[in-house]
């Protein structure tokens, strides 16, 4: 929901009061805005200096973030914890780890004429590790909470709740980018068929939650409008389950042996090409939500971000079948997803910018309206805010 904008207390800290780690969000769609730019085929490539700038924006908005909820956790240690305890916020938790994994893979792509091919691959050095760690444990203990604390019914199912499963993913898919920067021999295929294990962890964790999204969508209808954008979210582990296949099977000459290094290049494609194709399948699906959604009355809500992610890992997937395929409509399908992501990413960001200076989106968040019908309406503590 869009909270209403009140006045905000005078200390700095009492204004990061309702500071969720939704937040996070932006500082994804802001990154993947750089390297998904870099992945795209033929004369795209000239901007690098605008991509690293992109990058450099993310950067930033991390810091600021780290910070921020820092000053969170020290001053409002009680709203955090109750963010952990609520089913419609805690699985943002995997966003902190799929922020620090985009940056830190944006360091390699966009950033690193900007900063240099040593400080970038330290930097993601450091931020792949930390995303890692957390995103693993992000994808065991929301759902622990779910099934422990949440009390959560199949009639509140949203693609939310794919956030923290999706985090793995996102590991899998940047940490071929560090192999090459690895000694020959056993590190090198430690960390990619490490990455390979990430994938198959994540992949069948969706599968499992994927389903409960769909039925609730087709048997207690549509989403809350505020909710509603959220749909796109399902693009995210779908692109970049593509995108990670195949960086593993470019990675993986010289590193694993023969012919596993060849089956991987095999497999990237076989895969990639089905769960591409459901992947635009779910994006009409989703965009006529949002339609019907926005003729309704969906006003902006920081949910808006979830335009932008998953958006650009089908960009970066379709890029890497354009690569493994050779064929022209992997590259044209590409560029048609960046201008959807580069569209969304304004809108989502002019949104963000407005909400602050209104002090809308750091208010606190109004109560849900009452739900016509079971579970359809149900929504809570600013978890769309």
């Amino acid at each position: 929901m869009v909270t209403a904008a009140q006045p905000l207390p005078l200390p700095r800290a009492a204004r990061l009061r309702h500071l969720g780690p939704n937040w996070y969000a932006s500082v994804m769609g802001t990154a993947v805005v750089g390297s998904a730019g870099v992945a795209l085929p033929g004369p795209v490539h000239g901007p690098h200096g605008l991509f690293a700038a992109v990058w450099a924006l993310s950067l930033l908005l991390l810091l600021t973030l780290l910070a921020a909820r820092a000053l969170h956790w020290s001053h409002h240690r009680d709203q955090a914890r109750a963010h952990l305890l609520d089913p419609a916020m805690a699985p943002f938790y995997g966003c902190l780890s799929m922020a620090l994994l985009a940056v830190g893979g944006g360091a390699l792509t966009a950033g690193r004429e900007l900063i240099g091919t040593r400080a970038a691959v330290t930097l993601d050095a450091v931020l792949f590790t930390a995303g890692t760690v957390i995103g693993l444990g992000a994808a065991v203990a929301v759902p622990y909470l779910m099934a422990v604390r949440h009390r959560v019914d199949a009639a509140q199912a949203t693609p939310v709740w794919l956030l923290p499963l999706v985090a793995p993913m996102v590991s899998a898919a940047l940490g071929p980018l560090l192999v090459p920067h690895l000694p020959p021999g056993q590190p090198r295929e430690t960390l990619l068929l490490a990455c390979f294990a990430l994938f198959g962890l994540s992949l069948l964790a969706v599968l499992l939650m994927l389903p409960l999204v769909f039925a609730r969508l087709i048997t207690a209808g549509p989403l809350p409008l505020a909710l509603t954008p959220t749909l796109f979210l399902v693009l995210g582990p779908l692109g970049q389950s593509t995108t990670a296949v195949a960086l593993i099977a470019e990675a993986a000459p010289g590193v694993v042996p023969a012919p596993y290094d060849r089956g991987l290049g095999v497999f990237a494609v076989l895969y990639g090409v089905p769960v591409m194709g459901f992947a635009l399948l779910w994006l009409v699906l989703a965009m006529a939500h949002v339609v019907r959604a926005r003729r309704r009355g969906m006003g902006f809500a920081l949910t808006w971000w979830a335009f932008t992610f998953p958006v650009g890992t089908c960009v970066t997937g379709a890029a890497a079948l354009a690569r493994h395929t050779g064929l022209a409509m992997y590259d044209a399908l590409a560029l048609g997803l960046y201008g959807v992501l580069v569209a969304a990413w304004v809108a989502a960001a002019w949104g963000t910018v407005r909400g602050l200076l209104s002090g809308a989106l750091l208010a606190a968040p109004r109560p849900a309206p009452a739900a016509p019908r079971s579970g359809t309406g149900r929504t809570r503590s600013g978890a769309v805010r």
